[in-house]
C-alpha cells in the first residue's frame, strides 16, 4: 500500500474550459500517480491538488491552479486527484482535510497547504516552491533517467487491468521463483492476495463480528474489510483484541493474520510500530 513511483514527461494540456469537470484534463489516479507526478517531479515540482466534487471551495481552487499552471508555462506541473476515489493517495500523503494541495519534488513532499486559499495567496506560494527547487532537481540538467520497465512487472500490471487475479499472481511467482530476493514482487504479490481475499468479504461482516465477539472467522474476515477501507488501525486493534481473549489454535489464527497485514506496509509507518508494541504487550 504504499511504495515508490514512477516519470515520465507530461504535456502541459490547455485550462478546462468553462462548465468543464474540474481537474479533467490534469487527473491522476492511483494507477498513473507513480508517473506523472513522482518521476514527473525529478524534472519540475508537481503540485498535487486533492479535491471533492461536493466542495465548491475545493472545486474553485482546482479551477484556479488550472489557470496558473497554464500561465507559468511548464514552470510546475498540476495533477489533480478526487480523493473520494483514490482514498490510498489521500492516505499516503496524510490529507487531513478536502482541499488539500502538496507540492513533491524530486520524489519527496516539500510543501503544503490545507483549505481553500485566495489566487493571491495561491500564488505567492507557487512562486516559493519555485524557488525553492530552481536548478536543484535531478531532470534540470539532465542526469535523471527513467529505469526502463521490467517486462515482467508489465505483464503482471496488464494482467491486474484485465481482473485477471489468478494471471497476476502467477507472474509475480515467476519473478520470485527466478529471484527469489525481489522485494518488489514480494510485496506486490502479498498484496495482490490480500486483495483478492478480502474483496469478496460483504461489509456486513465488521456488524456480524461485532455482534459475536467469540466468532473468530467473522472477526478475521472483518479485519480484512476494514483494512480494504483504509482502516489499518482498527484492523490491527480488532485482530490484537482477538488475541487477547483466545488460546491455542485460534489465538495463532489471529497472530498470523495480523502479521499478514503489517507486511502489507513499510515497517517503519507509526501505526505499524504502535501496533507491534500493542501485539507485543497482548502475548507478553
Amino acid at each position: 500500500m504504499s511504495g515508490a513511483v514512477d516519470l515520465s514527461s507530461l504535456k502541459q494540456p490547455p485550462a478546462a474550459p468553462d462548465g468543464a469537470a474540474p481537474g479533467g484534463d490534469y487527473a491522476v489516479g492511483e494507477a498513473d500517480f507513480e508517473t506523472k507526478v513522482l518521476r514527473r517531479s525529478v524534472q519540475v515540482p508537481v503540485v498535487v491538488a486533492l479535491f471533492s466534487q461536493r466542495s465548491p471551495g475545493s472545486v474553485e481552487l482546482v479551477r484556479t491552479l488550472e489557470r496558473l499552471v497554464v500561465e507559468d508555462g511548464g514552470a510546475w506541473a498540476l495533477a489533480t486527484v478526487e480523493a473520494e476515489s483514490n482514498m490510498r493517495i489521500a492516505q499516503a500523503l496524510q490529507v487531513q482535510g478536502i482541499p488539500t494541495v502538496v507540492a513533491i519534488a524530486g520524489g519527496r513532499p516539500l510543501a503544503d497547504f490545507e483549505g481553500a486559499q485566495p489566487e493571491p495567496q495561491v500564488r505567492q506560494w507557487l512562486n516559493a516552491v519555485i524557488d525553492a527547487v530552481a536548478g536543484k532537481l535531478p531532470g534540470d540538467e539532465g542526469e535523471a533517467q527513467p529505469e526502463p520497465e521490467d517486462p515482467r512487472f508489465t505483464a503482471a500490471e496488464e494482467a491486474l487491468e484485465r481482473g485477471d487475479l489468478a494471471g497476476a499472481e502467477a507472474a509475480y511467482e515467476e519473478i520470485i521463483a527466478a529471484e527469489p530476493g525481489n522485494e518488489e514482487a514480494k510485496a506486490a504479490l502479498r498484496q495482490l492476495r490480500f486483495l483478492a481475499r478480502a474483496q469478496s468479504i460483504p461489509d456486513s461482516i465488521v456488524a456480524t463480528a461485532d455482534a459475536d465477539p467469540a466468532n473468530v472467522d467473522a472477526a478475521l474476515d472483518a479485519a480484512d474489510v476494514e483494512m480494504l477501507n483504509q482502516r489499518p488501525e482498527a484492523s490491527f486493534d480488532r485482530l490484537i483484541a482477538l488475541i487477547k481473549r483466545t488460546a491455542g489454535d485460534d489465538r495463532t489464527k489471529a497472530r498470523t493474520r495480523l502479521l499478514e497485514l503489517f507486511e502489507l506496509f513499510d515497517a517503519a509507518e507509526p501505526f505499524v510500530v504502535a501496533a507491534r508494541r500493542k501485539l507485543a504487550a497482548a502475548l507478553y
